[in-house]
């Protein structure tokens, strides 16, 4: 078959770009199609691809594409996807968007419907300035029709988990296969001493709630590092002497705050979830709201714990429920349960539903 492998866009190595590295792992001959790319960002797997780029990239680059969205959707549809078999599209941005062939078979692997113009649309809207709000009353109705519609160019949707199918099934009315995303369990491992100190990793945006567990953790006077880019002076403001915030940090540091924290402090509602499965892998259990991609990942009283209103309060009654029980809570488990969740089981996996898809698209056109 002739593939091409279609990404929102090429920027850094995040969770989707590492579920397109076992997309090309699994097609080494695939073209792969993005509206902009920064090839230093990317790994040298990806790089080994044929990669095309939009009209994108040569108005804005990858310095400005998230200013933009509204010319997206002319971007995706300008690509030429004739002559190809299969198209696997990699969507967390609009990627399902191209136009594909009458015979082709379109498989979206989704990681999220567009958030930013779906159920996270007022959070977004209430966190951007005056002119950026005022653009996004304009261009947020025609895109989610836009979205809503190019719905209709897959054959198969595959999501993440099983609450992103969900809203694959709320704002699109389709049903959707559910392949948990992988982890490189290969780079975490147990410390034999645990620190002293709770941990939050990720990127800081409004919808992770950082702020429940930085004043959960000034509250109860618990030293809390807090890893990922984004704090600002407000957070900062929240915080108590307890509080450190380290930016963004490299793997290594990461890893080594992984195995050394007491508990991941994990409040937001993620689609699914990396770093919960990371902090497990690591031998370190997860405190976390009880909603989203958590309640696929958190064993509640063998991985970690779950709390139920999305709360300073509930945060720090959850935090004092653990420190009660944390002698319950055995590495060797939690590193079993992440084993679940490995690269290589995502791949066998994701290339076996593939293949019955595919099969099954040919026998309907016959």
């Amino acid at each position: 078959m002739k593939v091409a492998l279609v990404h929102y866009w090429l920027v850094g190595m995040r969770g989707g770009e590492k579920v397109l590295e076992v997309l090309a792992d699994l097609y080494p001959q695939a073209d792969i199609f993005t509206l902009v790319c920064d090839a230093d960002a990317i790994s040298e797997k990806l790089r080994r691809h044929r990669i095309t780029t939009s009209f994108l990239q040569r108005i804005g680059g990858v310095r400005h594409y998230q200013k933009m969205l509204p010319l997206m959707p002319f971007a995706l549809e300008s690509f030429d996807l004739t002559g190809y078999d299969l198209i696997i599209s990699s969507e967390s941005g609009p990627a399902k968007g191209i136009i594909p062939g009458p015979d082709a078979t379109h498989i979206c692997y989704c990681h999220s419907p567009m958030r930013y113009i779906w159920d996270l649309y007022p959070q977004y809207r209430a966190a951007a300035g005056p002119v950026t709000r005022a653009l996004m009353s304009l261009t947020a109705p025609p895109l989610r029709q836009w979205d809503v519609s190019t719905s209709h160019r897959v054959d198969h949707f595959i999501a993440n988990s099983a609450y992103v199918a969900r809203r694959i099934e709320r704002y699109y009315r389709r049903s959707a296969h559910v392949v948990h995303p992988p982890v490189n369990l290969a780079r975490f491992g147990a410390a034999h001493v645990v620190g002293d100190y709770y941990l939050c990793a990720g990127q800081i945006t409004p919808y992770k709630k950082i702020e429940i567990a930085v004043e959960a953790c000034s509250r109860l006077g618990r030293r809390l590092v807090v890893l990922g880019s984004g704090a600002d002076a407000a957070l900062r403001r929240l915080a108590g002497p307890e509080v450190e915030f380290l930016g963004a940090v490299d793997d290594a540091t990461m890893t080594h705050h992984l195995a050394h924290c007491k508990a991941l402090l994990f409040p937001g509602v993620e689609d699914f979830g990396i770093v919960p499965l990371e902090a497990m892998a690591s031998g370190r259990p997860v405190i976390a709201f009880a909603k989203g991609g958590a309640l696929e990942t958190v064993v509640d009283g063998a991985t970690g714990l779950l709390f139920h209103a999305q709360t300073t309060q509930a945060l720090a009654d959850a935090i004092e429920r653990f420190e009660a029980s944390q002698d319950d809570f055995h590495p060797d488990a939690m590193q079993a349960h992440a084993r679940g969740f490995d690269t290589a089981l995502f791949k066998t996996r994701l290339g076996s539903l593939i293949e019955s898809l595919v099969a099954g698209r040919r026998c309907a056109l016959i």
